[in-house]
């Protein structure tokens, strides 16, 4: 690689860096598996780096490796992997204890759902994605992106942490079901550091 592709590839990395390991998180569920991930990512990317860098949109082609490298991650496991409660987070007065317990509960809800539906609800409504780019970044159809969506969020709502999350203020509609909102999941989502808005 020459001098010029690699300060291009490192500022790729230092400005996309943050974006990817948030994504990788709620990805795998963990901050270390996050950052593994989006190391793998970007070595992949690195290797193929004059082709990435030429095409029409390198962060689609990165999240795209990202999401293949996850699945990848459990299709070459063989000893199926158990994770425990965390330890219980200190509490902090005031609303920033009831958000810590919110995002406690969504993030444990995303990690009961399937690797493609959470992939999907994470790049759909969490990473702010069209479900066209979503069907880019997982390789797959704009049907099966929808399918998806649905049955993961279907999941979301059925579990007993989110049904009962109470609802913020600016509620966002469900755009999966027409004329159907789920206030307490809803709310969570929109509540995430780059939830939609």
């Amino acid at each position: 690689m020459h001098t010029e592709e690699e300060a291009e590839f490192q500022a790729f990395t230092r400005t996309r860096w943050a974006h990817l390991v948030r994504t990788a998180y709620l990805l795998t569920g963990d901050w270390h598996h996050a950052e593994d991930l989006t190391q793998t990512a970007l070595a992949k990317a690195y290797r193929s780096w004059r082709r990435v860098s030429r095409a029409d949109n390198p962060d689609a082609y990165v999240r795209r490796v990202l999401v293949t490298c996850n699945s990848d991650r459990f299709r070459k496991r063989r000893v199926a992997e158990r994770l425990t409660d965390a330890p219980p987070e200190v509490a902090v007065p005031g609303d920033a204890a009831a958000r810590i317990d919110q995002r406690r509960t969504l993030m444990d809800a995303l990690a009961t759902l399937p690797t493609r539906q959470r992939a999907v609800v994470v790049l759909r409504y969490w990473d702010d994605r069209t479900e066209a780019e979503v069907a880019q970044a997982m390789g797959c159809s704009l049907g099966t992106v929808k399918s998806q969506a649905a049955k993961g969020l279907a999941k979301l709502r059925a579990h007993p942490g989110l049904a009962a999350a109470p609802a913020g203020p600016g509620t966002p509609r469900d755009d999966s079901v027409p004329g159907r909102t789920t206030p307490g999941l809803d709310a969570l989502i929109t509540a995430a550091p780059g939830g939609r808005r």
